[in-house]
């Protein structure tokens, strides 16, 4: 499947709009077609493709641009949460704005410096010089629920801007299993260490390019000490005295309240 980049000669069925991680919805749904061709009329489009696999177009606006006249602006993970948005639509949001993100970064090859351009037969960019072939990269991280009796331990995270008690999170390292992965996260942020590891389900996250693999697990030994750069607190909630926690939607809110 190609990407169409250098003209829209042709909208697909979906169309996403996006100005940095935020999506721009037109009276609660996806834009419409005269809307798209509005930001071309104006060149406040920066990127744009069409995938035709999955039948739609993306389009990124230039930064701090204003929101078009009839739409809103609401975060991309606002989207993912909203229980009406069909799984296929989310799934389609995030490959839209993972694949926008891919263009933007990667625009010269790291080997000869040359211009990339977009591969004719693939979902890849494809260098003008060394024709060398980039594919977008995804970067895995786990996300977990640890239990303990009747109890699951929640943390709040140092820097995200909100006050919810989330669970713990980070990046599979180099070299590591997905369940060393899980026992290294929750042994460096807490000081805990874990037993009984089980896969649960999967979410895409493009902040830029994650796919987040949850988790649950048992409590084995070890008291609460948390990593200071990471964490502001850590502790043990009950299911019926739980702190705040992230919204209906996302992986977390599934993890917490057994959704999966």
């Amino acid at each position: 499947m190609a990407l169409i980049s250098k003209k829209l000669e042709r909208f697909m069925k979906d169309k996403f709009l996006f100005c940095g991680n935020n999506i721009i919805l037109q009276d609660g749904n996806l834009p419409e077609e005269k809307t798209l061709k509005r930001c071309f009329d104006l060149n406040v489009a920066s990127d744009w493709f069409n995938d035709e696999e999955y039948d739609f177009s993306a389009v990124e606006l230039e930064k701090n641009c204003p929101t078009p006249a009839g739409c809103e602006e609401i975060p991309l993970r606002q989207y993912f949460w909203d229980a009406k948005n069909e799984p296929f639509s989310v799934k389609k949001a995030a490959r839209a704005k993972g694949l926008l993100n891919f263009r933007r970064d990667n625009r010269y090859c790291s080997f000869c410096g040359g211009a990339l351009k977009d591969d004719e037969c693939f979902v890849a960019k494809v260098c003008v010089q060394c024709g060398r072939q980039y594919f977008p990269q995804i970067e895995p991280a786990v996300i977990i629920l640890v239990k303990k009796d009747d109890k699951i331990l929640l943390a709040k995270h140092k820097n995200r801007a909100t006050n919810f008690y989330t669970c713990i999170a980070g990046f599979v390292e180099i070299g590591e299993t997905i369940e060393q992965t899980v026992a290294r996260e929750v042994k460096e942020e807490t000081s805990l260490n874990v037993k009984n590891i089980r896969y649960v389900a999967s979410q895409a996250w493009p902040y830029p390019d994650q796919l987040m693999l949850a988790f649950t697990c048992e409590w084995e030994s070890g008291e609460i000490k948390i990593q200071e750069d990471e964490l502001t607190d850590a502790n043990w909630f009950s299911l019926q005295d739980l702190p705040p926690t992230p919204p209906e939607g996302s992986v977390a809110y599934n993890l917490i309240h057994s959704i999966f």
